[in-house]
C-alpha cells in the first residue's frame, strides 16, 4: 500500500512541482479553440505540464473578465488589448512573443520619414507641414504618430476631437479613411489612376498602407511620412513598384523625438514609438515562469505548430503567425512591458467626446480673479470652446487644492512652491503650463552658479569652503535658496535648528548676501558687499551695487568673490557687448563657466545640462483621474482667439482690466504649453528643483521654528511675489 502512495505521488510530480497542475487557456473563437485543443494534446502527449485546459469567450475583453473572476488562467494578446485589458483586471505579463532572433518582443517601430533634401524639418516643427499617413486607425501611420503629437504636448486636441485637431495642426494630409466633416484629411490623396476612390481605405487609394504613404513623400505631395521602419527598405535599391525605381536609402531620413534626424537604418535609435509584440497575460496568482516554461517546453518538444493556424482554418489564432518564440518578459507589470511611451501613445488617443465634462470648474482667489473667470467663460462660450468655464470661489489656494481633491472644483493655476504642495500633499498633476518665451521650455530660468574660467582652485562643490561667494540677496531663489539647498543636499552645510544663514556664514570665508545684514546673523555674510556709488547702504537689500542679478556678478567679476549664485541669462546680458556698463562692456561670456552639482564645470552656454534647479512656470493642476488633454486643447485652442496676438476684448494673459495682476495666469505668459514628459509634479519642477524644497523644509520639531526659517520654508512658494520674471 504504501509503495502504491509512493508511486503515485511520483507520478504526480510534474503535475504539482510547481504548484500549479493545470493552466486554463482562454480561447475567442471556435477556430482558436479547435488549435487550443489540439495543443493541449501534444503538450500531454510529449509530458509538457502544467495541462492545458480551453475555456471558450467572445473576446480579449471577456477573457479579461473571466481571468478577474477566476475563470481562466492564461491567453495571448495583441499589445493594444493588453492596455484595454489593464483597465478591468489585475494580471501579470509572463512572456511575449518574437517574430526574430534581432527583434525580441518588438512587431516594429514607427518611424517619421522625410527627404533628405528637406533639411528645414524636425520633430519639432511638424506643424503646418503636409503629412503623409497608412490609414485613418492604423496604427504606425495614425495612432502612433498622432498619439505621440498629443502625448508630447506639440499638438492640442479640444473636445477629444482628434481628427480635427490633425485638421487645425497639419496643413493638408493624405489619410485614407478619413471622414467629410474633415476634408483637409484627405486633401493630398489621389484615388486610383482614373481619381477615383480618393481616400478610401483601400489599395485603390495610391497612398493607402504603408507603401502608400511612403510613395506619397516621394512623389512630393506630402513632407511627412509616418511608416513603419521596414517601409523604406521595401521600396528602395529596385525593389517596389515603378514610382520607387531609383531610390537609396540615403535619399531619405528619420525625424527623432530629441529634435535630431538620423539616417533611416537607426530607427532603433529615432522612432515614435516601439509597437510591442503580443503578450502573454497570466493571473496574477500564477507565477509567470510556470506559463513561459510551458510554452517553451512545448515549443521545443511536442512538435506542435504554435505559430501557425493554417490547419485550423485562420489566422494568427491563439499565437502570431509571424512569431517563432517565446521570450521571458523583463517586467510582469503590463505598462513597463510594454514600455512607457507606448502606453502614453495609447492613452493619449484614448479620449471620446462622452469623456469631455460639460464643464470646467476653475478656482479663483480674489474678486478681481472671480470678474476675470467669469469673463474668460462668456468669451470662451462664445467661441463654441468646449469644456464650458465655470467659477470657484476659494478661500485660500489650500483651500482650492482641497476642493479640487474632494472634486468641487477642477483646476487652478499654481506656482512652483505651491506645484510641490499640490502633488505633494494633495496628489494633483500638471495639465497645462505657462511658458513665457517663445522656445516653450516651461521654464522662468536656470539657476546657476558662475565662476571665471581662469579660477582653477573651484572645480566641484566641496571646493567652496572657505572661499569667497556673491549672492542676488537673502531669501532670493537664484542667489540664496536655490544654492543653500543645493549645500544641504550635499552635506557641505548642516544648519542646526534651521539656522541656513549660521551655516552658511560658517562654510564661505566671506560673501555679499544684500539683506543678511540682520540682527544674529554671521557679519561676514555681508563683508564683501561695497554699498551704494556713494559707500553708503552696505548691504542693503536694492540698494548695494551687488544686489540682484547684475550685481552679484558684477560682484564675481571685480573680485569681491570667486563664485556668483545667479539665473543663466545673467551672464550673456552683461558680455559680448550686451552691456553699457563700465564694470561690463568689455566682457565676454566665454572668459566665464558654471558649476555642476555633478563635480564638474561646463561652458555657461550648456545651462540647461549645468544648473543648480530649473524654476519652473505655473501649472494649471487638475486631479489625476482628470484627462490633461482635454484641459490644454481647451486653452490651447482658447489662446488662438484670446492670447497675446489676439485683438480681441478679453485676453487671457492680460489682468489690467481686473483688480490686481497675474489672475488666473500670470501676466507676462507668451502661451500654454502642454506638459509633455513632465506628467507629475516632481517631473514638472524638475528633480533639482524638488530637491532645494525638501532640503528647505525644516526638520526639527515645530518649538525650534524660527521667523527666519519660516521665511526660507516659505520663500519657494511665494517665488513669483519675490521675483519679477
Amino acid at each position: 500500500m504504501l509503495t502504491w502512495i509512493f508511486l503515485s505521488s511520483l507520478l504526480l510530480l510534474p503535475h504539482s512541482a510547481s504548484g500549479q497542475s493545470t493552466i486554463r487557456w482562454c480561447t475567442i473563437s471556435p477556430e482558436e479553440q479547435a488549435k487550443c485543443s489540439a495543443m493541449s494534446q501534444a503538450f500531454s502527449g510529449a509530458a509538457v505540464r502544467p495541462i492545458v485546459q480551453c475555456r471558450r469567450a467572445a473576446g480579449a475583453g471577456e477573457c479579461a473578465q473571466k481571468l478577474s473572476e477566476n475563470g481562466v488562467d492564461a491567453f495571448s494578446a495583441s499589445a493594444k488589448d493588453i492596455y484595454e485589458i489593464g483597465k478591468q483586471a489585475t494580471f501579470k505579463i509572463a512572456a511575449a512573443e518574437s517574430s526574430s532572433d534581432g527583434e525580441e518582443g518588438t512587431t516594429y517601430y514607427a518611424v517619421a520619414v522625410v527627404k533628405a533634401t528637406n533639411s528645414a524639418i524636425n520633430i519639432n516643427n511638424l506643424r503646418g507641414k503636409k503629412s503623409c499617413h497608412t490609414g485613418m486607425g492604423r496604427t504606425a501611420g495614425w495612432n502612433m504618430p498622432i498619439g505621440y503629437l498629443i502625448d508630447s504636448g506639440k499638438m492640442s486636441v479640444m473636445g477629444c476631437n482628434i481628427p480635427q485637431g490633425v485638421a487645425d495642426f497639419f496643413n493638408a494630409s493624405c489619410i485614407p479613411g478619413a471622414t467629410v466633416e474633415t476634408p483637409s484629411l484627405c486633401q493630398l490623396c489621389q484615388g486610383d489612376d482614373f481619381g477615383s476612390h480618393k481616400c478610401e481605405a483601400s489599395t485603390k487609394e495610391k497612398y493607402y498602407s504603408y507603401g502608400g504613404a511612403f510613395r506619397c513623400l516621394v512623389e512630393d505631395s506630402g513632407e511627412v511620412a509616418f511608416i513603419k521602419h521596414t517601409t523604406v527598405g521595401d521600396n528602395i535599391d529596385g525593389k517596389g513598384g515603378t514610382w520607387a525605381q531609383g531610390l537609396r536609402s540615403e535619399d531619405f531620413e528619420l525625424l527623432c523625438p530629441d529634435g535630431t534626424r538620423r539616417p533611416v537604418s537607426e530607427y532603433r535609435f529615432c522612432n515614435l514609438a516601439r509597437v510591442p509584440s503580443r503578450g502573454i497575460v497570466v493571473r496574477s496568482e500564477i507565477a509567470s515562469s510556470v506559463v513561459y516554461l510551458m510554452l517553451k517546453e512545448g515549443l521545443q518538444r511536442s512538435g506542435f505548430p504554435l505559430f501557425s493556424s493554417a490547419s485550423f482554418n485562420g489566422e494568427n489564432l491563439l499565437f502570431s503567425d509571424n512569431s517563432i518564440k517565446f521570450i521571458k518578459s523583463s517586467h510582469e507589470d503590463y505598462i513597463e512591458w510594454m514600455g512607457r511611451n507606448y502606453y502614453n501613445i495609447l492613452k493619449a488617443m484614448d479620449c471620446s467626446k462622452t469623456d469631455v465634462p460639460e464643464y470646467l470648474r476653475w478656482c479663483v482667489l480674489s474678486q478681481g480673479e472671480q470678474q476675470k473667470c467669469a469673463d474668460m467663460g462668456a468669451a470662451f462660450q462664445k467661441q463654441g470652446l468646449t469644456p464650458e468655464i465655470r467659477c470657484v470661489f476659494g478661500t485660500s489656494v489650500d483651500n482650492c487644492m482641497q476642493k479640487i481633491k474632494e472634486n468641487e472644483a477642477d483646476a487652478i493655476t499654481l506656482d512652483g512652491g505651491y506645484i510641490y504642495t499640490a502633488g505633494k500633499t494633495f496628489g494633483l498633476i500638471p495639465a497645462a503650463g505657462e511658458s513665457y518665451t517663445e522656445d516653450n521650455d516651461g521654464s522662468i530660468y536656470y539657476a546657476v552658479a558662475v565662476v571665471k574660467k581662469s579660477n582653477r582652485n573651484i572645480q566641484r562643490f566641496t571646493d567652496l569652503r572657505d572661499r569667497t561667494s556673491c549672492h542676488t540677496g537673502y531669501s532670493r531663489t537664484a542667489g540664496w535658496n536655490i544654492p543653500m539647498a543645493v549645500l544641504i543636499e550635499k552635506g557641505l552645510i548642516r544648519p542646526q535648528q534651521c539656522q541656513v544663514a549660521q551655516a552658511a556664514g560658517e562654510f564661505f570665508r566671506d560673501s555679499c548676501v544684500p539683506g543678511a545684514n540682520l540682527p544674529g546673523f554671521p557679519s561676514n555674510l555681508c563683508s564683501q558687499c561695497i554699498g551704494d556709488s556713494s559707500g553708503q547702504n552696505k548691504c542693503v537689500k536694492g540698494q548695494d551695487l551687488y544686489d540682484g542679478y547684475n550685481g552679484a556678478f558684477r560682484c564675481l567679476v571685480q573680485g569681491g568673490g570667486e563664485i556668483a549664485f545667479v539665473k543663466h541669462s545673467t551672464v550673456f546680458q552683461n558680455s559680448d557687448g550686451n552691456s553699457v556698463e563700465p564694470w561690463a562692456v568689455n566682457l565676454k561670456s566665454t572668459e566665464f563657466q558654471l558649476l555642476c552639482p555633478q563635480e564638474s564645470r561646463a561652458e555657461v552656454t550648456h545651462y540647461k545640462q549645468c544648473n543648480l534647479a530649473r524654476v519652473p512656470s505655473h501649472a494649471v493642476m487638475v486631479r489625476p483621474d482628470t484627462n490633461p488633454h482635454i484641459i490644454f486643447g481647451l486653452l490651447d485652442k482658447a489662446q488662438k482667439f484670446f492670447g497675446v496676438k489676439s485683438d480681441s476684448d478679453f485676453k487671457m494673459f492680460n489682468s489690467s482690466k481686473y483688480e490686481g495682476s497675474d489672475l488666473i495666469f500670470k501676466d507676462s505668459t507668451v502661451s500654454v504649453i502642454g506638459v509633455g514628459e513632465k506628467k507629475t509634479y516632481e517631473e514638472w519642477l524638475g528633480q533639482t528643483y524638488v530637491d532645494a524644497l525638501m532640503a528647505m523644509e525644516c526638520t526639527s520639531s515645530a518649538a525650534a521654528l524660527s521667523s527666519v526659517t519660516l521665511l526660507l520654508v516659505t520663500s519657494l512658494s511665494m517665488l513669483y511675489s519675490v521675483l519679477a520674471v
